[in-house]
C-alpha cells in the first residue's frame, strides 16, 4: 500500500516549476480531453461531407452529434474550464460547443427561412465570424501548446475556405475547406489522446509541446 501510494503521490505532485491547481481545480479532472474527444469527432464527421466523401444528403446524421457530443459536452468542458481557471479553455469549450449547437438549430429550423439565392452569402457571414474567433484564439493558443496551436490554425484555415466556398458558389474550394476540417479534427483527436492517455499513465508518451507550466491560468 505505502508503494502504491508513493507512485501516487509522485504522479499528482507539481513538476519542478509547474504551478500547483488552486482552489476546486485540485478536485476536478482536466476537461480538455472531454472537449476536445466532442470537437474531433464533430467535426471529422462534418468534414468527411465537406471534403464531398459523403452525400450532402446524410447531413441530418450530424445533428444529433452537434447537439450533444460536440454541443452539450463541449459546453459542460467549458463550464469546468472555467472552475479550473483555465481561461482559454473555457472561451474555447464553451464557445465551440455553443457552435454546434448554433449549427444544429440553423439547419434543423432556421436555413430554410433564408430565400435559396441568398443562403449561399449568410452562410458565408456565419462562418467567417467564426473564423475570426478562431484566428484570435490561435494567437492566444502560442501560450498553450502547440498541439492546439495546430487544431486552431488548421479550423482558422478551414473556416476561411468554407466561407469563402460559400461565398463564391465554389464546390472545389469548399472542398479544400472540407480537407482542412478533417486534419483540424485528426489533430484535435490526437490531443484529446495525448492528453488522456498523459494523465492515465502519470506521464508524457504523447509530447504536445506544452507552452505553459499546467492548463490553469498563472498565479498573480
Amino acid at each position: 500500500m505505502a508503494t502504491v501510494q508513493a507512485v501516487q503521490d509522485r504522479r499528482t505532485a507539481p513538476q519542478p516549476g509547474a504551478l500547483e491547481p488552486r482552489g476546486p481545480a485540485r478536485f476536478i479532472a482536466d476537461p480538455a480531453a472531454v472537449g476536445l474527444a466532442g470537437f474531433g469527432l464533430t467535426t471529422f464527421a462534418l468534414g468527411m461531407i465537406n471534403v464531398g466523401a459523403i452525400s450532402t444528403s446524410a447531413l441530418p446524421v450530424i445533428f444529433p452529434l452537434a447537439l450533444a457530443y460536440g454541443g452539450l459536452v463541449q459546453l459542460l468542458a467549458g463550464m469546468w474550464a472555467f472552475i479550473r481557471g483555465d481561461t482559454f479553455a473555457a472561451v474555447g469549450f464553451s464557445s465551440y460547443g455553443g457552435f454546434w449547437i448554433s449549427f444544429w438549430a440553423l439547419n434543423a429550423f432556421f436555413l430554410k427561412s433564408i430565400p435559396p439565392n441568398e443562403q449561399g452569402a449568410a452562410l458565408a457571414l456565419y462562418l467567417s465570424v467564426w473564423g475570426f474567433f478562431t484566428f484570435y484564439l490561435w494567437l492566444a493558443s502560442f501560450r498553450v501548446s502547440w498541439g492546439v496551436n495546430l487544431v486552431l490554425l488548421t479550423l482558422t484555415v478551414a473556416y476561411g475556405l468554407l466561407a469563402a466556398g460559400k461565398a463564391g458558389d465554389s464546390m472545389g474550394t469548399y472542398h479544400v475547406g472540407g480537407a482542412f476540417t478533417l486534419a483540424t479534427a485528426s489533430i484535435a483527436w490526437y490531443v484529446s489522446a495525448a492528453v488522456t492517455i498523459n494523465h492515465t499513465f502519470g506521464r508524457t508518451l504523447l509530447p504536445l509541446g506544452e507552452r505553459r507550466a499546467v492548463q490553469q491560468d498563472a498565479a498573480p
